[in-house]
């Protein structure tokens, strides 16, 4: 590891994937239109059970597509989280009696995630909706969270693609061998054309099963996000 110390986490209000808002985006849309993806999500998190008491989760706003009781799975948990505004309606939840809040910026920086797996060495670890909208600071991340977390269980769910085309297919999917990225697409979409930004977050472990959602960020705006875990071999 670096001698240099991991940078800090700074506030950050104003973002292009978060912020202000966003926050005026869930006020309009987390009952209604993100709804299904929500429940999508709460799904993966109830199917994951890592064997730690301890969690932190990298990026989890508000924790809006967080289900209720959630944070209560564990005795410890710690938030990396830049907003402020979303660390006060996280700190609000019903179950974050535990919860606290760090100070690590963890995505920054080539070694960021090999710190934070030397300041929690025995918790799980979510990253929730945050890998697919930041570039990874070296290679990509797959390569990054391989080299710094093997013996971590760690959780993420991110943005795969986004696209301004309404998906022909919503129903939530999980693929469990090798899928190209296209084919995952043709899953939901039948435009062969389709028009796509790439979050270049495609398939972040070595092996499946991946599950697979759609989520209308705005009604013009759709996401497909990857639901991807890794679990040490000495846990396997």
């Amino acid at each position: 590891m670096t001698a240099f110390p991991p940078p800090p986490l700074r506030d950050r209000l104003l973002d292009p994937s978060g912020g202000v808002v966003y926050h005026l985006r869930a006020l309009r849309h987390r009952h209604r239109l993100w709804a299904p993806f929500h429940r999508v999500v709460a799904g993966w998190l109830a199917d994951w059970q890592p064997p730690r008491r301890e969690l932190v989760i990298v990026g989890p706003n508000a924790g809006y597509a967080l289900p209720a009781g959630f944070l209560a799975r564990f005795e410890a948990v710690t938030a990396l989280e830049p907003d402020p505004l979303a660390r006060w309606l996280l700190r609000r939840r019903r179950d974050a009696a535990q919860l606290r809040f760090g100070r690590l910026d963890c995505l920054a920086t080539p070694d960021g995630l090999a710190h934070l797996a030397a300041r929690f060495p025995a918790a799980a670890i979510l990253f929730s909706n945050v890998l697919g909208q930041l570039d990874a600071p070296a290679a990509d991340w797959q390569t990054l969270l391989a080299r710094h977390l093997p013996r971590h269980a760690w959780a993420s769910y991110h943005d795969v693609i986004s696209t301004g085309a309404c998906p022909a297919h919503r129903e939530a999917c999980t693929v469990s061998g090798a899928e190209t990225l296209a084919a995952t697409l043709a899953r939901f979409w039948t435009d062969r054309q389709l028009e796509v930004i790439d979050h270049r977050s495609f398939r972040l472990t070595g092996s499946g099963p991946f599950g697979y959602a759609v989520w209308p960020l705005t009604p013009r705006c759709w996401h497909l996000v990857e639901w991807a875990r890794h679990r040490p071999a000495d846990q396997a």
